[in-house]
């Protein structure tokens, strides 16, 4: 007896190409069928290209420029002899005085306390022009400059005269309490009204 030929399986199977499934909208990839039907997804250049173009305008606006001070507002406040570098030549060549003064020890003391002054003096010409204008606040630094000049002036002018007694430290130290005090008050005030100058003016 003759077996049936089922047609399931004389019959020839076709592979059928797979046909590529569309990509989802607003995913920016698009699909690509190969050669044995196989389907690859490839990303579209177009959100590369968006976000390469926003890296850099973030970048700008967190401060492209260079490092920024959290504490500062607005633009650093230029010295009236601008662009001559006044203040920072100052404090330049009085730290290589001081380095030079120390160096030499005893034979030294000229260059050691010229250097000093000039630091000195750079340095509390830039404070206190950032202070005043609301650029920066060098509260404690000004308040506390006054009140080492006071008490080293008061110990000196005696102890030229007569031998300093431990209770004129504890008296002085209670006026510098009061004095800083005071000084803190004042500065912070002046500081606070510049500040909101600054910021006034930046929002305008």
């Amino acid at each position: 007896m003759a077996k049936r030929n089922t047609g399931r399986h004389g019959r020839s199977r076709k592979r059928r190409p797979a046909t590529p499934s569309a990509a989802p909208q607003g995913s920016g990839e698009a699909g690509r069928a190969g050669a044995d039907g196989s389907v690859t997804r490839t990303s579209s250049p177009a959100p590369r290209r968006e976000r390469a173009r926003a890296r850099p305008r973030g970048a700008a606006e967190r401060g492209g420029d260079g490092y920024r001070d959290p504490l500062s507002v607005g633009e650093r406040p230029q010295a009236p002899w601008h662009p001559l570098p006044l203040s920072e030549l100052l404090i330049l060549v009085g730290a290589i005085g001081t380095v030079f003064g120390l160096r030499r020890g005893l034979r030294g003391g000229p260059a050691l306390f010229a250097g000093i002054g000039a630091v000195a003096l750079g340095t509390i010409e830039v404070t206190l022009r950032e202070h005043l204008s609301g650029y920066r606040s060098h509260t404690i630094l000004l308040a506390l400059l006054p009140i080492i000049v006071f008490h080293s002036a008061v110990i000196l002018l005696l102890a030229a005269v007569t031998q300093v007694p431990r209770l004129l430290n504890v008296v002085l130290l209670l006026i510098d309490g009061a004095l800083f005090a005071f000084l803190f008050k004042l500065l912070r005030a002046r500081f606070l009204d510049a500040r909101r100058e600054r910021t006034f003016a930046g929002r305008r």
